[in-house]
């Protein structure tokens, strides 16, 4: 669970995560909160590994994922810790990892029947294009690219921890790295909830940055792949 200033919140969600899958190891990354964060998170019972500074969204998976890869993980699941990710959908996204029929499983909001959480339409255009721009490039459909509601198996943990993930709001630009270097991904129905409370990290401004920043990202996946298969094709 990354976090930052997730007070009131993440306790609670820890405490869901522990009582779905007991003999999981709950970890968060506090991302140099200013707020009771540390506290909580430490009383509910999580391994916290703390950053001195902030570094953002990106930067905290990444540490999740060296910490994992460390320690043998066989799974992590990822989720955020303010409660909109409900633990019981842990299992689901647990078992085409278990059953090793995929290295990504993504959590889809958007795939299940009924309600699922009201997106503000900014970020919900958003959503749909890069949804699209990657069916491009990759040939595969995602109906929700944007999802922090994600099970990764060792091949995943091993590349994502391999330094070549972006400290900054990964989400279709990882998904087309994954796709390029060959991890298998499943998309799956999961239920997301409201934030209950705290700053969402794409208000204000920030969806407009997002964009440019993905739309960027995206062009640097595939230019370093192919500079990846030209230097292999002269090698072979």
């Amino acid at each position: 669970m990354p976090a930052l200033n997730e007070e009131g919140r993440i306790g609670p969600v820890i405490r869901s995560a522990r009582d779905t899958l007991p003999g999981a190891e709950v970890v968060v990354v506090n991302d140099a909160s200013t707020d009771g964060t540390l506290r909580e998170a430490l009383a509910a019972g999580a391994t916290v590994l703390p950053h001195a500074v902030n570094m953002g969204y990106g930067a905290s998976l990444e540490t999740a994922y060296v910490y994992a890869m460390r320690q043998g993980a066989r799974l992590l699941v990822q989720m955020d810790g303010d409660g909109q990710h409900p633990a019981r959908e842990l299992p689901r996204l647990a078992a085409p990892i278990l059953d090793g029929t995929a290295d990504i499983v993504l959590g889809s909001r958007y795939a299940r029947r009924g309600a699922s959480p009201r997106t503000p339409p900014i970020r919900r255009a958003g959503q749909k294009f890069f949804a699209f721009l990657l069916r491009i490039l990759t040939g595969r459909r995602f109906t929700d690219p944007t999802s922090g509601f994600q099970a990764l198996g060792p091949r995943a943990i091993c590349f994502f921890s391999s330094g070549v993930f972006p400290c900054d709001y990964p989400d279709a630009d990882v998904l087309l790295m994954a796709h390029l270097a060959g991890l298998r991904i499943e998309e799956v129905p999961v239920e997301m909830l409201e934030r209950a409370g705290g700053t969402s990290m794409h208000a204000g401004w920030k969806p407009l940055y997002y964009g440019a920043k993905m739309l960027l990202s995206l062009f640097v996946v595939l230019l370093n792949y192919g500079v990846w298969r030209a230097r292999r094709a002269r090698i072979g």
